[in-house]
C-alpha cells in the first residue's frame, strides 16, 4: 500500500512515520511537500506531528490553508483514509474534516510522556485491529491537545462511537487523575462519521518496534492495511 506522508515547515515527525511505514510495516512512503497540488498516487495519507509553521495563530491554522490540503480534503471526501497525528489532528480539525478544536494543555505546560490509553468506540480505517477495552501506552508530546467541543458535539461523537481513545488508569478507567491535558471526557482520538478519517494526540510512530520497548503503536498502522 502506498502511504503518502505530508510535510508541512516544522513537521517534525514525518521521518519517524515513514520509518514505519518503509522500514517497520515494509509499505511503499513518500513524502508529499504542502506546496503539492497532487497526493502523487497515495493510497493512505498521514498529516504527522511537529509544529507546522511554528503554531503561528493558533495550532494547524495556517497550515490547513496550504495547497496540499486541498487534495486531502477532496481524497477524504472520496473515502480516502486520513491519519492526523497530533499536529495533524489539530490539521484536521481546522479543516473542518473533524469536529471540535484544541486549547492549551490545562496548567499550560507542554506534556512529554507515555500515557494509558483505552480503545473505544467502532472500528475505524485505524483502529480496527483494535477491541473496545483494550489497553495500550503510547507517547505524547503537546502543549495544545486539550480537546474541546460543544456538548451536543461530544455527545455526538459518543454515540455514534465515534470516541477511539480515550486517556485512562491501569484500570481502564476515565479519571480526570489520568488525563494529561484536560482534554473534554478524556479524549485521545476521533473519527469522522464514515471512520476513514481518523485524529489522534498519540504518536503510534513512536511505539511499533520492540527495541523502542513498546510495540503497541504498530496496530494503528497495521489496522489500515487490512
Amino acid at each position: 500500500m502506498r502511504f503518502g506522508i505530508v510535510v508541512f515547515p516544522g513537521s517534525n515527525c514525518d521521518h519517524d512515520v515513514y520509518h514505519a511505514v518503509k522500514h517497520v510495516l515494509g509499505q511503499e512512503a513518500r513524502f508529499v511537500w504542502h506546496k503539492s497540488t497532487d497526493l502523487d498516487g497515495s493510497e493512505v495519507v498521514i498529516l504527522p506531528g511537529g509544529f507546522s509553521y511554528g503554531d503561528y495563530l493558533r495550532t494547524g491554522a495556517l497550515a490547513r490553508h496550504s495547497p496540499v490540503m486541498q487534495e486531502v480534503v477532496a481524497f477524504a471526501k472520496r473515502g480516502g483514509p486520513v491519519l492526523g497525528i497530533c499536529n495533524g489532528f489539530q490539521i484536521l480539525l481546522e479543516a473542518g474534516l473533524l469536529p471540535g478544536a484544541m486549547l492549551r494543555n490545562r496548567g499550560l505546560r507542554f506534556v512529554c510522556e507515555e500515557v494509558e490509553l483505552k480503545a473505544d468506540g467502532r472500528a475505524t480505517r485505524f483502529t480496527s485491529k483494535l477491541s473496545p477495552g483494550d489497553r495500550f501506552r503510547l507517547p505524547i508530546a503537546h502543549a495544545e491537545g486539550n480537546y474541546t467541543a460543544d456538548g451536543a458535539t461530544l455527545d455526538r461523537l459518543e454515540g455514534e462511537g465515534r470516541v477511539v481513545l480515550r486517556y485512562c488508569d491501569v484500570a481502564g478507567r476515565v479519571t480526570d487523575e489520568a488525563n494529561p491535558n484536560g482534554s473534554a471526557r478524556g479524549i485521545a482520538g476521533i473519527a469522522n462519521e464514515q471512520g476513514n478519517v481518523v485524529g489522534m494526540m498519540p504518536h503510534p510512530e513512536r511505539a511499533c518496534e520492540p527495541i523502542l520497548g513498546n510495540d503497541a503503536g504498530r496496530r494503528i498502522f497495521e489496522s489500515v492495511l487490512g
